[in-house]
């Protein structure tokens, strides 16, 4: 029986990361590969497709076939649509036909398989083992949200870039699923191949070499405010000011308001450093090939790892500590990549924090996050917790959540003979039987 891969993207980052694995070797022969894309933004009728992006056309020859998943439900949304179960047989035979699938056997490439659209393609090929490709530091963290055993049971790994190499994914832990780090080497090249094509950077290319500031639209997520998200690129230009940079060039995201490149001017005028906006939508490790940046400077962006990581260019964080404070709930999935950037990158401004165990930290903030589908990590949990909390680690724990799953640290130092004395017990017994209940 024939067999057809179908890989889901909706980034350039991802189908790089793709061509990179099926360069490798990552994935076994197919008679076919074809490469779905998705455009998951607010109002994809108005945003660039995927196929649009400078350097897809270098891509594509990995695949024998590229399918859009948008015009296949039209009118809905991607992030939106999934399928009624009594409605599946129905979709899976309309798609076979539609992609020219037949009866070949099916093998699924998926991104972020905890929403749609990767549960919803999971979905509609009920049979098809499942690889899950990383969607960069968010993998490091557990699933965020509880999976049908349906689908979770057919995922066969989870391949990643090796963005933190004594790091283990935790996704998909609780179906224990392995993990597969795609050669750096290959993502390189691959990287390579986009960066040699690209000639309209339209940037200054002699001098010395610029800071590169990656900015990142976190006011879209409910984390910040737009003003306080403005305030946060200001302070990426100032400390790399700061620094001694003269040439600074900006990476704004690509739904980022027009509106913030004029405080950015303003204050460029102000400290006296030439600033040179980046129009083109292209990968942050383009830049890196093409610019050879001195320092790129960002919040808790993927590429920062991939700039150390992989390129060996000096890197600095931004605004962690007010991210990890203002995010929530303490689920939220950017939890993760947040707690990575800043407790393994130095700071932009002030000085360094000591050193933590990353491992054992981001599993305690794991089973903090999700310990309904990773009971298993509470031991982990409750040893880091009860060794290593102190005044630098708290900034990576609420004690509302600690308290809330009787962890460590719930209850200060100096009143923890309060749960193991009988006659404070036996008081707040009588007081809650005394007050009381709301209607």
């Amino acid at each position: 029986m024939p067999t057809t891969q179908i890989f889901a993207a909706s980034t350039l980052y991802g189908v790089a990361t793709l061509a990179a694995a099926l360069d490798s070797g990552c994935f076994p022969t197919a008679d076919r590969r074809l490469l779905l894309i998705s455009n998951n933004a607010p109002a994809p009728e108005v945003s660039p497709s995927l196929d649009t992006m400078p350097g897809f056309e270098l891509l594509r020859g990995r695949f024998d076939g590229v399918l859009s998943w948008n015009d296949t439900i039209a009118p809905f949304h991607p992030g939106g649509w999934s399928p009624r179960p009594d409605d599946v047989p129905l979709w899976e035979r309309q798609l076979r036909v539609l992609w020219d699938l037949g009866d070949d056997r099916i093998e699924l490439a998926l991104e972020s398989i905890q929403v749609n659209p990767a549960q919803a393609v999971a979905q509609l090929f009920p049979d098809a083992p499942i690889t899950v490709y990383a969607d960069g530091l968010m993998t490091y963290g557990p699933t965020r949200n509880k999976l049908d055993p349906l689908i979770g049971s057919r995922v066969r790994r989870v391949l990643h870039l090796d963005l933190v190499p004594e790091l283990r994914p935790l996704l998909l832990g609780e179906f224990g699923v392995p993990s597969e780090t795609v050669p750096t080497a290959a993502f390189v090249q691959t990287v390579g191949e986009l960066a040699a094509a690209e000639t309209e950077l339209g940037l200054p290319s002699e001098g010395e070499p610029p800071a590169l500031l990656l900015g990142q639209y976190l006011s879209a997520l409910s984390i910040l405010t737009p003003a306080q998200e403005e305030e946060l690129h200001l302070r990426m230009l100032r400390g790399a000011a700061a620094r001694g940079h003269r040439r600074i060039v900006f990476k704004p995201h690509p739904s980022a308001p027009p509106a913030w490149s004029q405080a950015l001017e303003a204050e460029a005028v102000t400290l006296d450093v030439q600033l040179t906006f980046l129009e083109r939508p292209l990968m942050a490790e383009v830049l890196y090939e093409r610019l050879s940046p001195a320092l790129v400077v960002g919040c808790f962006s993927t590429a920062l790892l991939t700039a150390s990581a992989f390129y060996g260019i000096a890197v600095a964080r931004v605004g962690t500590e007010l991210l990890l404070d203002r995010i929530a709930p303490y689920q939220n999935s950017n939890r993760v990549p947040v707690t990575i950037a800043d407790a393994m990158l130095p700071p932009l401004e002030g000085e360094a924090h000591p050193a933590v165990d990353l491992p054992e930290l981001l599993r305690a903030v794991g089973y903090a996050m999700q310990p309904e589908l990773r009971p298993d990590l509470r031991g982990a949990a409750e040893r880091y917790l009860s060794a290593s909390l102190n005044t630098h680690t708290w900034r990576y724990f609420k004690r509302r959540r600690l308290t809330a799953l009787a962890l460590p640290g719930a209850i200060p130092s100096q009143l923890g003979f309060i749960p193991r004395n009988a006659t404070v017990r036996r008081v707040a017994r009588r007081v809650r039987r005394l007050t009381p209940r709301r209607a």
